[in-house]
């Protein structure tokens, strides 16, 4: 079954990071509700700093302690690095919030082997979610965005991680920038229960116009997430919808 895909376009990029912070809160505590945890997977960039600082300034109360923070993929570099996606979010999120350490997954992407990086977040994943062999994680919430080629989490156009279809994480290479990174598969992307894709200013128009109304041969990795029984929510201000037709 495809996804539902809702487009929201709020005017201004601080109206879609309060948007964002509002969803991000009522999939946090519907989940917590109904199972007793929240696991949701981040994602690095501009625009989910600025949400990730929007919570942390603004929902002090929020259920922290039940929330259980994954990263969908990470450059391959050490947690200090500028690059880091661990960085960013420790320095706008993590040190602001009161949330256990043991709560928090990160990607041990200071090992030089980025492969074993991988295969190592993977085992932390299933085992958190008591997965079988053949099982992948049901995230309750996965954060993405959108690159400026069409790519989300670390699953470029062309690069061979988008054909893996078995595992959860990967080393996947990424030619031109000729480097690892480390990212989830679409199979776990595609499980879980909510996807948000956030992207805002008018840089993001033009691929946004492509991935939402363009048919590309073949299809750009953001066009092949696709909840197979979850929702697909893209939230844009209005810079980043400027191109849409509708």
């Amino acid at each position: 079954m495809a996804a539902e895909r809702t487009i929201q376009i709020l005017p201004t990029a601080a109206d879609l990071f309060h948007a964002a912070a509002e969803e991000f809160t009522r999939v946090g505590r519907q989940a917590i509700a109904a199972q007793g945890r929240f696991a949701v997977a981040l994602s690095g960039g501009s625009t989910p700093k600025a949400l990730y600082s929007l919570l942390a300034a603004s929902y002090p109360d929020f259920p922290w302690a039940r929330t259980y923070l994954f990263f969908g993929d990470e450059r391959h570099v050490p947690p200090t690095d500028p690059e880091s996606n661990y960085r960013m979010v420790s320095e706008s999120l993590l040190t602001r919030i009161a949330i256990p350490a043991q709560n928090v997954f990160r990607v041990k992407a200071e090992n030089p082997d980025a492969t074993a990086a991988a295969a190592n977040y993977e085992k932390q994943i299933r085992r958190f979610f008591a997965l079988t062999p053949a099982e992948f994680p049901r995230f309750d919430l996965i954060l993405l965005g959108l690159g400026p080629d069409g790519h989300t989490a670390s699953l470029f156009p062309d690069s061979p991680g988008l054909k893996e279809n078995s595992k959860l994480v990967i080393a996947n290479w990424v030619e031109k920038f000729k480097t690892h990174r480390i990212s989830f598969t679409f199979p776990v992307l595609n499980n879980a229960d909510e996807v948000i894709f956030l992207a805002s200013g008018p840089d993001k128009a033009a691929m946004v116009h492509e991935v939402l109304e363009g048919k590309p041969t073949p299809p750009l990795p953001s066009q092949q997430v696709q909840p197979t029984n979850g929702r697909l929510l893209w939230m844009l201000d209005a810079p980043a919808a400027a191109k849409l037709s509708r």
